[in-house]
This record gives C-alpha cells, sequence and structure tokens, in this order.
C-alpha cells in the first residue's frame, strides 16, 4: 500500500512537471511571436559569447520554422550588428517600443496588459467572444504573418543589367557623400553580404552595401581586385582575369615610393571603376550614402605593388569643387589592411595634395569612429611637429611667436580643427593676458615615441601632380 502511494506521488510529480514544462514552451513561443522592429531585448554576441541589451532590427522565419533575429547591439558599433538564433535572446527581458515616442520602450508584460484593455474597450458589450479567445485569435495572427514573411533581402528589386539603386531615391543636390543619420528603412540597416573575395583575402562586411540582390543569396562575392568587378563564383572570377588586363587602378600614378603607389581616378572618365568602388566602400562604411553619380568626385587609390601588380589597400574620394573646402569626401582602408599605418598615410597624402593647392582643408563630418581617431592623431602629430620644428629653429630659453593662421598655412589643416586639436591636448593656456602653447616634457615623449612607430611617410619629392581648376573645366 506504502509502494503504491509512492508510485502514484511519483508519477503525479512527473506530470506536473511536464505540463509546467509545455506551459513554459507555450509562453516562450508566445512571446517569440510578439517581438518586433523595434523591441529591446537582451541577446548574446557570436564573438564575445556576452549577454548586451539590443534592438530588434528585423525578424525572420528560416526554411526550417526557426526564428532568427537582427539585432544592434546598444551602445555598440553597428558593425557588430548581427543575425542571433532564439538560443541566443532572453525573451523574459522583451520590451515593446512606445507609440510616439522614439527610443522610449515598456516590459512586455505590461504592453499584454495595455492590449487586453484596449481590445475590451473597443469589443460592443453584446459580444460573445471572451477575451482568451480574442488574444488567441490574435496570436494566431501574428503567428501565421512570422511564418509567411521571407527574407527582408528578398524584397530589394535589381537587374544584374541595371546598377542596383541606391540606398536613398531622392536627387543628389550636391556632390556631398554624407549622410545624417541612419535611414528608417530597416532593409539598409541590415548586413546582406556574409563574405567578400578580393585578391588574397576573404573578408566579412560591416554593413548594407546595395549589390545585386541574386549575389546576396550567394555565401561568398567575388571581386576582381584591380577592375573590382564583382562576380558569383571562383570559375566566373578565374574566366574574368583571363579578359581583365589591368594590373592597376584604371588612372594617372601621381605618386610612388618603395611599394606604395597612389592612383587618382576620375569619377566621370572611370566611371564603372568608380561605382564598383563605392560599392565596396559601402560595406565598411556606414556614416556615408552611395550615389551613382559619381562624376563630380576624384578618387585617389592607395595600393601595395608586388610582382603580381598593384593590390588595392585604401582609397578616399573628393569633390572636385566644394564649397565647403573639404578635401575629403569618403576615406577607407580596408580591414585586411588595417593596423599598418596606411590610415594615417592616406590623410598625410590628402593634406600634401592641400599644400599643393595651396588650401586648408577639412574633411567631411560626421566621421565614423575609426576615422575620427584617425584624424585627431594626425593633426595632433602635425601640429606638435611643427611646434618642435619652430622650438628647434629659436635659441633655448626664447618665447617663439606663432598664430593659429601661421599653423594652418604650415600644415594645411583648418583653423578649426587646429583649435580643437590644441584644446584636445590641454596646449593652450591662457597666461598674462593672452593665450599660449606650453610644450610639456611628457608631450615631448609622446612626440618621440610617436616618430618611432610612424614607419612610413608620405615624400613630398615623390608626388607628381598639379591641381586643376574644375570650376573652368565641364564637369
Amino acid at each position: 500500500m506504502d509502494e503504491g502511494s509512492s508510485t502514484i506521488s511519483s508519477n503525479s510529480y512527473s506530470n506536473g512537471a511536464s505540463d509546467k514544462m509545455e506551459m513554459d514552451e507555450k509562453d516562450k513561443v508566445t512571446a517569440l511571436d510578439q517581438i518586433h522592429e523595434g523591441c529591446r531585448i537582451m541577446a548574446r554576441m557570436t564573438t564575445t559569447r556576452q549577454w548586451h541589451d539590443a534592438e530588434v532590427i528585423s525578424v525572420r522565419v528560416n526554411p526550417e520554422g526557426t526564428y532568427a533575429f537582427y539585432v544592434h547591439y546598444l551602445e555598440c558599433n553597428r558593425r557588430l550588428d548581427e543575425w542571433v538564433a532564439v538560443e541566443d535572446v532572453d525573451v523574459q527581458t522583451l520590451r515593446m517600443p512606445v507609440k510616439g515616442q522614439k527610443g522610449a520602450v515598456v516590459p512586455a508584460r505590461l504592453q499584454k496588459c495595455e492590449d487586453a484593455i484596449s481590445t475590451r474597450e473597443e469589443s460592443p458589450a453584446s459580444s460573445t467572444g471572451s477575451p482568451d479567445r480574442e488574444l488567441s485569435k490574435k496570436m494566431g495572427a501574428i503567428a501565421r504573418k512570422r511564418k509567411a514573411t521571407i527574407d527582408p533581402m528578398e524584397n530589394l528589386k535589381s537587374d544584374e543589367s541595371m546598377p542596383p539603386t541606391a540606398e536613398t531615391s531622392a536627387p543628389r543636390t550636391s556632390g556631398s557623400m554624407c549622410k545624417v543619420g541612419h535611414s528608417e528603412d530597416a532593409l539598409t540597416r541590415i548586413r546582406n553580404i556574409e563574405l567578400i573575395e578580393l585578391g588574397r583575402h576573404r573578408i566579412q562586411p560591416w554593413y548594407f552595401s546595395p549589390y545585386p540582390q541574386q549575389l546576396t543569396k550567394l555565401p561568398v562575392i567575388y571581386i576582381c581586385e584591380f577592375c573590382l568587378k564583382y562576380l558569383k563564383s571562383a570559375t566566373c572570377l578565374k574566366r574574368h582575369m583571363t579578359k581583365c588586363h589591368l594590373k592597376h587602378p584604371p588612372g594617372n600614378e601621381i605618386y610612388r615610393k618603395d611599394n606604395i603607389s597612389f592612383f587618382e581616378i576620375d569619377g566621370r572618365k572611370n566611371k564603372s571603376y568608380a561605382q564598383n568602388l563605392c560599392l565596396l566602400a559601402k560595406l565598411f562604411l556606414d556614416h556615408k550614402t552611395l550615389y551613382y553619380d559619381t562624376d563630380p568626385f576624384l578618387f585617389y587609390v592607395m595600393t601595395e605593388r608586388d610582382d603580381r601588380g598593384f593590390h588595392i589597400v585604401g582609397f578616399f574620394s573628393k569633390e572636385k569643387e566644394s564649397a565647403e573646402e573639404y578635401n575629403v569626401a569618403c576615406i577607407l582602408v580596408l580591414p585586411s589592411y588595417q593596423k599598418r599605418g596606411y590610415g594615417r598615410l592616406l590623410i598625410e597624402f590628402s593634406y600634401e595634395l592641400s599644400k599643393k593647392e595651396n588650401k586648408t582643408g577639412s574633411p567631411e563630418k560626421p566621421l565614423s569612429d575609426l576615422g575620427l581617431l584617425s584624424y585627431r592623431s594626425f593633426w595632433a602629430s602635425a601640429i606638435i611637429e611643427q611646434l618642435m620644428h619652430l622650438k628647434a629653429s629659436f635659441p633655448s630659453g626664447d618665447e617663439n611667436a606663432i598664430s593659429i593662421a601661421q599653423l594652418s598655412a604650415s600644415t594645411s589643416i583648418r583653423k578649426e580643427d587646429i583649435t580643437s586639436t590644441l584644446q584636445q591636448l590641454n596646449l593652450s593656456k591662457y597666461y598674462k593676458g593672452q593665450y599660449v602653447i606650453v610644450i610639456s616634457d611628457d608631450l615631448k615623449e609622446m612626440y618621440e615615441k610617436s616618430c618611432k612607430k610612424m614607419r612610413i611617410r608620405i615624400d613630398p619629392s615623390k608626388l607628381k601632380w598639379t591641381g586643376k581648376d574644375w570650376s573652368r573645366r565641364k564637369v
């Protein structure tokens, strides 16, 4: 009798646990159905396996019927955005967006209560349907809608014979490549390409780029490293390489020292190359808009030379005519060549061009996080270098007078950038009714260390280039 009671008790516990697990699974499915664009949720980052607060950008149902969520990790760079599986989100932390209040969220359980109250208020008093049945119908409709959802990239329309549409449908009113804020279209916020193969390197893109739709479905896009034509397979690339006779970018070589060369490409004369370069750059630039009218731009491509040819390392573009006197519109070092000092070399080269034109210049804003760090570092070293040369040219102990305008003229850096850099370095001091620049021993030591790290510099004597007055030319 005792054994029977014990057996019955054990079975009852087992059935209860099973029912609880089943209910938990149902609750989880219901919660998953509630996740949509704009929700906030805790998600586990693939690279670090750490949990981060994230915003849901898009939801899709995979062919096997499982959910996947494209998330942006809050307070992290957008290059870390990614698709995560169900097991990498914590549905208990789901928060719903508040309608009409951008960025505001409310816990999902409170949103459920508000929805239930709203449903009861809107339903007629004579309605025979219970609130539970109405809620069940609502959840069922959401689930059916989710299952009918296809990969958001399917909605992109493109024609293989035509260039893919640009990110914005508005006509370009100036040569600027600046994009103020992020596009509200969720499709352009989703990285749509898994891998590209460029020469010896396979690179994972960081951001969306409007390559043709049929290519975005492939595991790898193959790109010719000389003409930048994009192809769908390694076989197509090999066939293309037998016909492509380019071994360097299609333009004038204006600088060569050791194995580093710079080529100037006119966006009007070499439109196909310039457009392909913009497509490639957009994979790694989130703060710029891509335009297919490349006529107003010049592109300066930096390459490394070996026995196979000139391999693209990075580039910067600039407007032929800039009302704001920008000397750089976009600037990029490809990920496979980063952390080698090439970013600084590109910036230094852009200012050497400005010196040749007898102009001051500044990059187009906003800068990316990496771009801003690179520019601040360059401005600091260029300004300190000028100050150290000035100090060395005067007898020890003498006070040397130099104005912001003189610094600007000698470096071609705009006055505003010099002023902000002096403030950031805390070099500018107010002393006896005037501002003076104080170079401390720590600053000298920092400058000497930075000089040792700069393994490659631009040699102005190797630059064979003359600026043109584009206002007198028909572009």
